[in-house]
């Protein structure tokens, strides 16, 4: 805010643009360096990690290549990893990688760069898109544990559904508190040739089954009508065709008609609302689920970043301006969790669920608080601190005195300033090229939007 800059000035767009071409690798390293240096990295911390990527038209960032984006506009992307400290609820570190390097391949970088920093009694909660045999084996070299989600077409955890269904879904002693699922542990191993037993941990959802089994008697109804289409032409179907019907053609090769495998469908319909995540560590079902499902933070930061931060356009045109913004967002990341933690603290402590005590919430509510001017150049309060307002203040350690004692600071602050205007700092005349690349912009785009 111009109120608590120097001179009380109004930033331009070219003075912005001139930071973020300042600003070098070094210094974004450096900032990384310290802020892990002052973690805790005695006790143990589960480490979530999750990645997205972007768009890019820019044509002067380097690291931007051809790759799979999550919304493929044809355009080269360029991948953002988040770490952040499950336990803490803090963001830990980013990175920026080319878009052609896929998530698998990545991942080994980033235990290494975790190391780097110092984190030795570490394990990584991460998502299904990690699961390799190269990973895991990865993490057992380096003696790391995890908390990892399986995909569902692994012949393993179909195989494990089938041997345990209908043994823990009733079962009390299975429940999870708060979650409406039931869960239960298996131990076996993940590989033929895996070296060590892992603990699979094997749940069921009542409202996962029902949306997955309306999706996929959707899905058939669907491929059914494609089918009746197709009678007569001389066409070929693949999966997920085949796994669900049989295919009659004519002599000259044209579908006469299909029959529906009604053994195949009714065995997946059995395995709706199911899942499995596996953990190298031993620990309950119970656990697992809610370290996992803790991870859910790190993809509301990502959302964060893409809505309440404005990043689903970068709008800027250089590499360097790039990294540099990355690192704006890192940091109004890591304050914009903090203030997610206070407010869901006092939430949990008044055990009644306020939709004003969301973030984005908070900050329109605290924007309700103004300063208006009266006479003699004087600033007092438009109005009295409502209650929703009280308790988001309570939230952060602040009282209606603190607010009333701040404004009365501000209001002379003002009065005492020779200058009381807010004037926009006026631009250098000698700007070099460099200074000025990015007041020509290219939007970079959110690859999610």
């Amino acid at each position: 805010h111009p109120l608590f800059s120097p001179g009380m000035r109004i930033y331009s767009d070219s003075t912005v643009s001139k930071f973020l071409s300042s600003v070098k690798d070094e210094q974004i390293a450096g900032f990384l360096n310290d802020w892990n240096t002052d973690r805790d990295h005695k006790s143990r911390i589960y480490v979530s990690y999750d990645s997205t990527n972007k768009n890019c038209q820019a044509g002067d960032v380097d690291f931007v290549e051809f790759g799979k984006a999550k919304v493929d506009l044809g355009l080269p992307i360029f991948n953002v990893g988040l770490a952040m400290d499950q336990n803490n609820r803090i963001p830990l570190f980013y990175e920026l990688y080319p878009g052609s390097i896929n998530d698998v391949s990545q991942f080994k970088f980033m235990v290494d760069k975790a190391v780097g920093y110092g984190y030795k009694n570490i394990g990584f909660i991460i998502d299904r898109g990690y699961f390799c045999k190269a990973n895991i084996r990865y993490m057992d070299e380096k003696n790391y544990g995890f908390v990892m989600m399986v995909k569902g077409c692994k012949p393993l955890v179909c195989a494990i559904i089938d041997e345990h269904r209908g043994t823990f879904e009733t079962r009390r002693a299975c429940s999870i508190a708060g979650h409406h699922i039931h869960g239960t542990t298996v131990k076996r191993k993940l590989f033929p040739d895996d070296e060590r037993e892992r603990y699979l941990h094997l749940f069921f959802s009542p409202v996962k089954m029902m949306k997955e089994r309306c999706r996929l008697e959707d899905e058939i109804e669907q491929m059914q009508r494609l089918i009746e289409r197709s009678v007569g032409q001389q066409i070929t179907f693949g999966e997920p065709h085949t796994r669900f019907f049989d295919f009659l053609y004519d002599d000259e090769g044209r579908l006469v008609t299909a029959l529906e495998k009604t053994e195949a469908v009714e065995k997946e319909l059995e395995r709706c609302g199911y899942f499995c995540i596996v953990t190298s560590d031993n620990m309950s079902a119970q656990d697992a689920y809610l370290l996992y499902y803790g991870r859910d933070a790190s993809e509301k930061l990502f959302r964060a970043d893409k809505t309440f931060l404005g990043s689903k356009t970068a709008r800027v045109h250089s590499a360097r301006s790039v990294k540099a913004k990355m690192l704006v967002e890192f940091i109004a990341l890591i304050i914009r969790q903090r203030i997610y933690c206070l407010l869901k603290d006092e939430m949990l402590k008044l055990n009644v669920r306020k939709n004003y005590m969301t973030v984005p919430a908070a900050v329109k509510e605290l924007d309700k608080i103004e300063l208006v001017r009266i006479n003699q150049g004087r600033y007092q309060l438009d109005h009295a601190i409502t209650k929703n307002q009280e308790e988001i203040l309570r939230a952060f350690g602040l009282t209606k005195n603190h607010v009333m004692a701040r404004a009365s600071s501000i209001s002379e602050m003002i009065a005492g300033s020779e200058n009381t205007s807010f004037t926009e700092e006026p631009d250098d005349e000698d700007e070099d090229e460099d200074g000025d690349e990015d007041l020509y912009m290219t939007e970079v785009y959110d690859a999610e939007e």
